[in-house]
């Protein structure tokens, strides 16, 4: 069995690597040791965050060194996101910071305002190769790659001889760079599905005299499309719409974790008699999240979610997987936080779509009296498998902070520490408003508002027949109002460092459009990138909001998991209208996933 070395500096999901590297037959060695880097025979360096943290920590662990001499050897590396981006000189993201300085020249921030585009780029776009290599060689027409960045390496004639891939964003900018077996790339193949599984699998062919056999079909196999392969310097594809699937989870009375659709966010049964008044259950997503293999066994009910939620989800074309947390855990250790089992057995899965885990990411005091600060929280959401984390409650009271406070950041706030840590790209905000009517400005009292009289109204009116409206945030799943509107949270969580907004609207919790009005007006004043969600219950739903509002993503729950709506059909109906989506997986030889015990 070919052995590899993944370099585990401390920060972020290295499992959906580890992962993908066993599925493809490979004795995987996870370090954070100075020795075994100088020892290995194949390298991976799957960096995750900010470069100012990843090059502090490669530093207290003493790896700069024996990772530059690897490198500068000519021997089998591959850097992946961050892990590319500590190959140069340095980053405008942490000035006065050296970088490995292996590569010359010096990351950048993206300045794509210009072009309508947000920071940071989230989601599926394609590359075009630069010269010719192995690991590029099984690219098609039409294959997107994962990306969560906000800095990318500009074009200059510097780093022209070390260009393995360009993507556009705005502008072209480096997506990966190559030297001999020395290979970086700043999409994620980890998280990218068949396409990304056979990029893994030509690096490993390509690095030793003994691939792993799996390794080999999957470099062959590509992404299983029978679409053209792609020309030198075209672009397999561009920037695309993302279409996420959401599983609504929280506890019922006996204290399982279930899977449930809300009314308004009343998730309660409503008919008298058996079942009346409890929790609504559509099945245990720690269930769920297993893949069921054994031959010829017959898989529970609530195993039909499980795939629906991972495997399926993904083959279908759901572009992300978010676990919507509805219930808080306060009172939970850390160690036995009931979302982090959901997500360490959803790890499992190949090829496996984004996670992300909304809510729950906060300051906890467990019943034994043992503190644990949000960034501990996200530490362990980010090592059970997460790619992201949403914050909820918590960052509204960060946002009133800032905002009296006179808009001012103090790094006292989750949403700083994480963002910190992690990088922007990695720190989601879920924001929850309600409608407040009202009958003229005046009576808004300064909050922004939105006229459903307008051209992307759809009739609602208020109780006395009002059609203005500002939208209040609300705090613990609605429950709560906050006094402040959806314009002011989404400022100062932007400000504090936030790299996405999720916005659930809990008016259009049902089937009937997204909520126009409120997406526009997020849109216009942000910059980053804002994911719609509540009200999908039609194809045309989505295409409507990416028209109407320039959203970036839209998300459904229920009709996917129902199938009273199936995603190709989301995904055909946008590109009809003229939107780029990432083409539907085609299904790939079964990956086994490793051990439950790893």
């Amino acid at each position: 069995m070919t052995r590899v070395t993944l370099l585990d500096y401390g920060a972020g999901n290295v499992k959906s690597l580890y992962n993908a590297l066993v599925a493809l037959g490979c004795d995987v060695e996870q370090t954070d040791k100075p020795e075994a880097v100088a020892s290995a025979a194949i390298l991976f360096f799957p960096g995750v965050g900010a470069f100012g943290s990843c090059m502090a920590m490669l530093e207290r662990k003493q790896l700069v060194e024996p990772l530059r001499a690897y490198i500068r050897a000519g021997r089998p590396f591959l850097g992946i996101c961050l892990g590319m981006q500590t190959l140069f000189e340095s980053s405008e993201e942490s000035p006065g910071v050296a970088g490995l300085g292996v590569v010359p020249g010096a990351v950048g921030r993206f300045d794509v305002a210009s072009h309508g585009l947000c920071v940071p780029q989230i989601g599926w776009n394609g590359v075009a190769a630069a010269q010719p290599s192995p690991l590029l060689g099984s690219l098609a027409e039409g294959d997107a790659l994962y990306f969560v960045h906000s800095f990318r390496v500009p074009r200059s004639e510097a780093v022209a001889p070390w260009v393995l891939c360009e993507t556009e964003y705005g502008d072209r900018f480096v997506s990966g760079v190559a030297n001999g077996k020395v290979a970086a790339v700043q999409f994620h193949p980890e998280k990218s599905g068949a396409v990304g599984l056979a990029l893994l699998g030509a690096f490993l062919a390509s690095s030793t005299a003994e691939p792993p056999p799996r390794a080999v079909a999957a470099a062959a196999a590509g992404g299983g499309s029978t679409r053209p392969r792609l020309g030198a310097g075209k672009l397999s594809a561009g920037p695309c719409r993302r279409i996420v699937a959401c599983l609504d989870v929280r506890a019922n009375d006996a204290g399982d974790l279930v899977v449930t659709k809300g009314d308004q966010y009343d998730c309660r049964e409503k008919a008298r008699g058996a079942g009346g008044g409890e929790v609504r259950n559509l099945g245990k997503p720690v269930a769920l999240a297993r893949r069921r293999r054994e031959e010829g066994a017959r898989p529970p009910p609530s195993a039909f979610f499980t795939r629906l939620a991972v495997s399926r989800y993904y083959e279908e074309g759901a572009d992300e997987v978010t676990f919507l947390n509805i219930t808080g855990f306060r009172e939970c250790p850390l160690t036995d936080l009931p979302m982090l089992k959901v997500n360490a057995h959803t790890r499992t899965h190949l090829p496996p779509p984004p996670r992300l885990p909304a809510g729950g990411i906060k300051d906890l005091v467990d019943a034994q009296g043992t503190r644990s600060s949000a960034l501990q929280v996200a530490d362990a959401y980010f090592r059970a498998g997460a790619d992201k984390v949403s914050l909820g409650s918590d960052a509204a009271e960060a946002a009133r902070a800032y905002l009296e406070r006179g808009g001012t950041c103090d790094g006292s706030t989750s949403i700083e520490a994480i963002s910190a840590k992690y990088g922007a790209q990695a720190c989601v905000v879920s924001i929850d408003p309600r409608r407040v009517w009202v009958a003229d400005a005046a009576a808004a009292e300064g909050h922004a508002l939105a006229d459903h009289a307008g051209p992307l109204g759809r009739g609602g009116r208020g109780p006395a027949g009002e059609s203005l409206c500002w939208y209040e945030c609300t705090l613990q799943g609605g429950r709560k109002g906050s006094g402040l509107d959806v314009v002011q949270v989404a400022r100062a969580v932007e400000a504090l460092g936030a790299g996405e907004l999720l916005v659930n609207c809990i008016d259009c919790d049902g089937h009937a459009g997204f909520d126009l009005p409120l997406m526009a007006m997020l849109k216009a004043a942000v910059s980053i990138p804002v994911i719609a969600s509540s009200g999908a219950g039609a194809p045309e739903h989505f295409s409507e909001v990416f028209r109407s509002t320039q959203v970036e993503a839209a998300l459904a729950a229920s009709i996917f998991h129902r199938r009273t709506v199936a995603i190709s059909a989301v995904k055909e109906c946008c590109a009809t209208a003229g939107f780029a989506v990432r083409a539907a997986a085609t299904p790939s030889q079964e990956f086994a996933p490793p051990p439950e015990s790893e």
